[in-house]
């Protein structure tokens, strides 16, 4: 029996919960929860095979690199696209869980796992704006997601234990609705194509409503954590 076949769930849990500041999956939102087992179960079987979680790492950046690549081809390829953002995104969960359940968690892993996060979330934009978003609004967004990882990073730094708060802006949120973005994309495009940018941007609208109501949120916490 390997080492990922005698880790159960309750036990993978408690060292993401040590990871993250105490936040137990287990009793965090369903969403949240059953997205964290997924990668679990997807983690076990990466690890079951000897994937590493570098090699992981770059097949999800692969992945998202390739998304403006395939929606600049419109039409029935943005369902592709968002496909392609799903698997980047699952890859992204599978390096993490792969790195717990094998005892490889490293700062280095760390930072180049956020570090392709950036980067993958940059060309996931770089689609929306190929595809007709308007680009004002696609910097705000990246922006937006940017600060609030550094926020927390840099609160991190200066004495905040863990992650603060779990806020409706965080990665999996992202994924979500760039996902739905290119999914409507694609049923408006079939409908008329000039109604997929005008959808896109609905999204990205969204996205920004958003990402201001969780660095709300995390700028409170910060501060409770931070005290004085």
């Amino acid at each position: 029996m390997t080492r990922a076949d005698r880790l159960s769930w309750d036990d993978y849990a408690g060292r993401w919960a040590t990871l993250h500041g105490g936040i137990d999956p287990r009793r965090a939102s369903i969403f949240v929860h059953r997205w964290l087992k997924m990668a679990y179960a997807v983690g076990r079987a990466c690890a079951s095979v000897g994937l590493r979680p570098s090699v992981i790492t770059l097949g999800a950046l692969i992945l998202s690199a390739a998304v403006p690549i395939v929606a600049i081809l419109r039409g029935p390829w943005l369902f592709v696209a968002a496909l392609l953002v799903l698997l980047s995104a699952i890859a992204d969960s599978a390096d993490g869980s792969v790195a717990v359940i094998t005892s490889r968690v490293s700062r280095r892993g760390s930072f180049y796992d956020a570090l392709a996060d950036r980067v993958g979330e940059a060309a996931w934009l770089f689609a929306l704006w190929l595809l007709g978003a308007p680009g004002s609004l696609v910097v705000v967004c990246g922006a937006l997601a940017w600060l609030h990882e550094y926020a927390r990073a840099r609160a991190t730094v200066s004495g905040m234990t863990g992650i603060g708060v779990i806020t409706v802006a965080e990665r999996p949120t992202r994924v979500a609705l760039v996902i739905v973005a290119l999914t409507l994309g694609g049923f408006s495009w079939i409908i008329n194509p000039h109604l997929t940018p005008g959808t896109i941007t609905v999204v990205i609208a969204v996205w920004i409503l958003l990402a201001l109501l969780g660095a709300a949120r995390l700028s409170s916490a910060i501060h409770a954590g931070l005290g004085s």
